[in-house]
């Protein structure tokens, strides 16, 4: 189905303006006829905006960065008491990616049909996910969807920061510990039998660790490549695996067991549930169907299986911090904030705060376990370096030393 933009005259003689979904101009003037329409112009909504010449590969779906930026630009309109279908074209007009456009133009279209915002965006499954239709939905019951849209905007633009900032801070370490094993491996499978085969034709016993660092350059260079392969294919086996409910259940459980990246896991989890359920409270909807749409952000299925358990104790009456000390899942902190907000009914802004704190948390840690990690790494290669170094210079040593005797 594609939008078109069509002009008509109604049985009054009016012109009427609108888009139309069909799968063809014909199509589309067909649908207008059955309506009790004239069509005057019917043509594609998205190829005005289309640039000539475009040859950039289509994309199903929008970004985590274009979903902001478009909720952001949404929000801005719909406060200026913009109506829904011009905000929606406003933006797709002032989108350079195509796929944007076309994607916003469909939504547009459907609200043009009766629909609305919340259920047009279902046509785009795959850029408007299911906690995102929850927060606009809530916005239309309420009547305030430009302040909703505002707020939903700050909890993208939030999760996205923290998303570049972990990604950034690990560019680094993973950069030099790939740039560290190359010269390794450059070292084993090149370097390493090249200067040590001038000792074998001296007929003497090499020393231990130089046997030791022959065979294992020997062995890298007869089967490095199917060793390669074999690490790919167990690769590929074990994200299959994972996959499985069941494996990916005791693989998330175990990965809380783990002394610091149990706790890592544990908080950002646990900050996503925190901020998304503060954001669906403040736009009104209500605590259950909140707490039921937040536990789609929560991605260790150890921790959903327990907000799961935790949604079926408030459907049956228990209060929120009930839940939480009943699940045992996650820090003290947001049992203590979460009580504090029912008791005060300002559950909405302690859950906020909640999350703000453990985002910091998060941020604070793993900006120090990075700071560890840059010299953990550099200490490592060089004493891998320093053994096969030391394993090359222990057979000279020892040639000088029966020289000099």
């Amino acid at each position: 189905m594609r939008p078109f933009d069509y002009e008509a005259l109604d049985p009054a003689g009016r012109t009427r303006r609108g888009v139309i979904t069909s799968e063809s101009v014909r199509g589309a003037r067909r649908d207008l006829r059955s309506r009790g329409l004239v069509p005057v112009r019917v043509s594609a909504a998205d190829d005005s905006a289309k640039p000539k010449g475009d040859i950039s590969l289509a994309r199903s779906h929008l970004n985590h960065k274009d979903r902001s930026l478009i909720t952001r630009q949404l929000a801005t309109l719909l406060e200026a008491a913009l109506p829904v279908e011009e905000a929606l074209n406003s933006v797709s007009q002032q989108s350079e990616k195509p796929h944007v456009r076309k994607a916003l133009l469909r939504v547009r279209a459907h609200v043009m049909e009766g629909h609305k915002l919340s259920q047009a965006l279902a046509l785009e499954p795959k850029s408007f996910d299911q906690l995102y239709r929850a927060i606009v939905a809530a916005g239309e019951n309420t009547g305030a969807l430009g302040a909703v849209l505002a707020r939903l905007a700050d909890h993208l633009e939030r999760t996205h920061e923290l998303r570049t900032k972990i990604q950034t801070a690990l560019i680094y370490p993973a950069a030099l510990f790939f740039t560290d094993m190359s010269v390794v491996v450059i070292l084993m499978t090149f370097v390493v039998p090249r200067v040590v085969e001038q000792f074998n034709t001296s007929g003497r016993t090499l020393p231990a660790l130089t046997r030791f660092m022959i065979g294992v350059s020997d062995f890298l260079v007869m089967y490095g490549v199917w060793l390669l392969l074999a690490l790919v294919l167990a690769g590929t086996a074990a994200f299959q695996a994972l996959k499985r409910d069941t494996v990916r259940l005791r693989f998330d459980g175990a990965m809380l067991r783990l002394p610091m990246l149990g706790k890592l896991v544990r908080d950002i989890n646990c900050a996503r549930l925190a901020r998304t359920t503060a954001t669906l409270l403040a736009s009104g909807a209500p605590l259950l169907e909140a707490l039921n749409s937040a536990k789609e952000t929560v991605t260790n299925r150890k921790l959903y299986a327990g907000v799961r358990t935790m949604v079926q104790d408030v459907e049956e009456g228990s209060s929120l911090n009930q839940a939480f000390k009943k699940a045992a899942l996650f820090p003290p902190l947001v049992t203590h904030m979460a009580a504090a907000g029912e008791a005060s009914g300002t559950l909405a802004s302690m859950l906020e705060k909640a999350a703000k704190y453990m985002e910091q948390s998060v941020e604070s840690f793993i900006t120090a376990l990075l700071s560890l990690l840059e010299p953990a790494i550099i200490i490592f290669m060089g004493v891998i370096v320093a053994v096969i170094v030391l394993s090359i210079l222990l057979p000279i040593l020892s040639l000088n030393t029966l020289a000099g005797l």
